[in-house]
């Protein structure tokens, strides 16, 4: 039983060190091993593994009547089935993509309102919608804008600041 909890304790304390040195198997022999068994031999797989090897032989050991063998057995599975979780977790988690971030220039074409008023050839404040997102820039426009009315982005000036002129209806 000690041997197993022994096990247990000790992938969970590699588990915790994964988290600082993960990498570093894949990485030895000056990456030979590279690619070679695609993240199988990463520290959170091994920790899964060595884990539920421990812990799982302790359980069957302590509340079956079964020997040290199935004990084994059992921690094995477990153990296997842990490291496979672990190594499809992680390569989904890897193969997350997001979408590209947006930038001044996709401001371009939108609409918007003046929220304070733009003087001509002067700044005001305009309120858009980046990413769905609201956002409050400064605004420039080569005719005086009232606060409330409704403005298109003709230029990004810069990351603060956009060109703007008046819709017209």
């Amino acid at each position: 039983m000690t041997l197993f909890l022994g096990l247990g304790i000790a992938g969970a304390v590699l588990l915790a060190l994964s988290l600082i040195f993960d990498g570093i198997l894949e990485g030895l022999f000056g990456g030979v091993l590279d690619g070679l068994f695609d993240g199988l031999l990463s520290l959170p797989v091994i920790a899964g593994f060595l884990s539920m090897l421990g812990f799982g032989g302790a359980i069957v050991l302590g509340t079956t009547g079964a020997g040290t063998v199935a004990a084994t057995a059992a921690g094995l599975v477990a153990g296997l089935v842990a490291a496979w979780l672990t190594w499809k977790f992680s390569r989904a988690l890897m193969r997350d993509q997001t979408a590209a971030t947006p930038r001044g220039d996709d401001l371009v074409g939108t609409s918007g309102s003046v929220v304070t008023a733009i003087p001509a050839d002067g700044y005001g404040e305009v309120l858009l919608r980046l990413a769905g997102q609201p956002v409050k820039l400064a605004a420039k426009s080569p005719v005086p804008v009232e606060r409330g009315t409704e403005i298109w982005v003709e230029a990004a000036l810069s990351t603060t600041s956009v060109a703007v002129r008046p819709v017209e209806r």
